[in-house]
């Protein structure tokens, strides 16, 4: 098993190179650039200026050159200075900001591992049951809708008509003077409608997948055998047919992090939450380089560990990957 680990761990190295090259060229290739953001069109900077600016920055170097300098800083953890008016250093920024990121994909994930499961495998059991035929049209329904317009339809429905979940943020006003228990409930009100839509989309996908795989596993031999030893139904259900369906589904669930990370751009802009996503929104829209990069490289390696623990899932279900 040790060995498994390492071989996964050797071959995330090249991959991530792989990925930080790809996106270093991706965001110089698009149109305009910090200085284009930060001086506009104005007429009182004169082209001196401009290229002096340039050569503080970086910019009058070829891009292969500004990536090989920008690896070396990323080999002592430094991300370098924001282009943005403040010039914080990339990695107070990203600290600021990736613990909330963390927890609502966190949680996001563990909403769908616990819902995922017990439907996927309910669904399989009472095929075209009335059970199943409900959890189908949600399941449709969770596929279809962006997660934007549920998430514009919960602040109508459960912030502004109810009133009964505040529609953005994470603490409310007097947040600090809350004993401890307000301050938790607090803090999961606010985070109720977030978590809800980083996950429902993901709930709908893989219990679905895991349903056809349950009904797969329903055909096998091995199902046959144990019904014929007299095995209770809840026995042949839960751990032999669950436990050979869950192999491909813990691959899929570790490959849906990226997914998360990426909607944390859209969910922490309509939310009004200071996260990283909101944080990677921003940088885009000001050619924010440095800030940019440092997101992505979190996110690359947030993705990396994510594949590696659905291996590592992988290889404990499936004792013939540890061989």
């Amino acid at each position: 098993m040790g060995t498994y680990i390492i071989k996964r761990l050797l071959f995330m190295i090249p991959v991530f190179f792989g990925i930080t090259l790809i996106s270093f060229l991706v965001i110089h290739l698009a149109p305009g650039n910090p200085l284009t953001e930060q001086l506009g069109l104005n007429p009182r900077v004169s082209m001196a200026s401009r290229v002096m600016l340039e050569k503080l920055y970086g910019l009058d170097k070829p891009i292969l050159v500004q990536y090989l300098d920008w690896i070396k800083k990323i080999a002592t953890l430094n991300f370098g200075l924001s282009f943005t008016s403040n010039h914080e250093p990339v990695i107070i920024e990203i600290e600021r900001t990736i613990g909330i990121t963390i927890i609502i994909n966190s949680l996001a994930i563990l909403f769908i591992f616990i819902l995922s499961i017990p439907l996927g495998a309910m669904a399989a059991v009472k095929q075209n049951s009335l059970f199943d035929r409900i959890t189908t049209v949600i399941v449709f329904i969770g596929f279809a809708a962006p997660s934007f317009w549920v998430a514009l339809l919960l602040i109508i429905f459960f912030g502004i008509n109810l009133g009964v979940l505040p529609v953005g943020g994470i603490t409310s006003i007097g947040y600090n003077y809350f004993p401890w228990w307000d301050k938790l409930l607090d803090v999961a009100r606010h985070l109720a409608m977030p978590v809800f839509v980083a996950g429902f989309g993901g709930i709908a996908g893989l219990s679905r997948y895991l349903k056809g795989n349950m009904i797969e596993a329903y055909s096998q031999d091995y199902i046959t055998t144990a019904r014929a030893k007299g095995l209770k139904e809840s026995v042949v259900i839960y751990r032999h047919a669950l436990k050979n369906a869950l192999i491909p589904f813990i691959t899929i669930l570790g490959l849906s992090v990226p997914g998360l990370i990426g909607g944390s751009v859209i969910i922490e802009t309509i939310f009004d939450i200071n996260g990283m996503g909101r944080l990677f929104y921003q940088s885009v829209l000001a050619r924010d380089y440095p800030t940019i990069m440092g997101i992505l490289v979190i996110g690359a390696v947030l993705t990396l560990l994510g594949n590696l623990i659905a291996d590592v899932a992988y290889a404990l279900v499936d004792p013939r990957l540890r061989k």
